[in-house]
């Protein structure tokens, strides 16, 4: 990102959300990163909360014959791919920034759509959109599989992270990825990152 660039966007990200029937908005207050860590597992069942929230008002029909409930299954998706959202969120936001972390869900009929909102750093930003470059020009399946292979041998594809958890979501959860960053007036240095994920119900 050049500081000339004030917006840039990735994948399947979308300007304007379309109005849904039911949303659910949470913020994390900022705070040291010692608070941060002292809380981690606050997100956790901020998680959990999302799962159940939206698993109660799930539209879709159960399965005929199925022994698998589709409520149990969207609550265990949604728990777990906001949790992942919201740990990258707050591993990688700089805490000088003193802003708070935020997730919105957005629920349709067959989709549900997550925006993660967090301020980086250039450096972190870089590294970042390094990957997605990555991301985008590659074959999922082949990424994935050398990921893990990487991460066996306890190494990473050159990022600083396995993002093993994005790439899980994508192969396994189908979901797919859209990313704007745009940067803070008066503070170049800071990045505000949206991260927006379409899960297919």
């Amino acid at each position: 990102m050049t500081q000339a660039t004030t917006v840039q966007t990735f994948g399947a990200f979308l300007d304007e959300v379309p109005a849904s029937e039911e949303y659910l908005a949470l913020n994390f207050s900022p705070n040291s990163a010692a608070a941060r860590k002292r809380r981690w597992g606050n997100y956790g069942l901020s998680a959990d909360f999302l799962g159940d929230y939206f698993a109660a008002f799930f539209p879709g029909d159960e399965l005929p014959d199925s022994k698998i409930s589709r409520k149990d299954t969207v609550k265990a998706t949604v728990s777990y791919i906001a949790n992942e959202l919201l740990e990258n969120a707050v591993k990688y936001s700089d805490p000088s920034a003193n802003r708070p972390i935020s997730i919105t869900l957005h629920l349709y009929e067959r989709e549900i759509i997550f925006q993660v909102t967090n301020y980086a750093n250039q450096l972190a930003i870089e590294k970042y959109q390094d990957f997605i470059q990555e991301l985008l020009n590659s074959d999922l399946e082949e990424l994935y599989t050398r990921q893990l292979e990487l991460t066996a041998l306890g190494t990473t594809l050159g990022t600083g992270s396995s993002n093993m958890g994005l790439l899980t979501m994508m192969n396994d959860y189908s979901a797919r990825f859209g990313w704007k960053f745009q940067l803070i007036p008066h503070n170049p240095e800071l990045i505000r990152v949206t991260v927006m994920v379409h899960l297919d119900l």
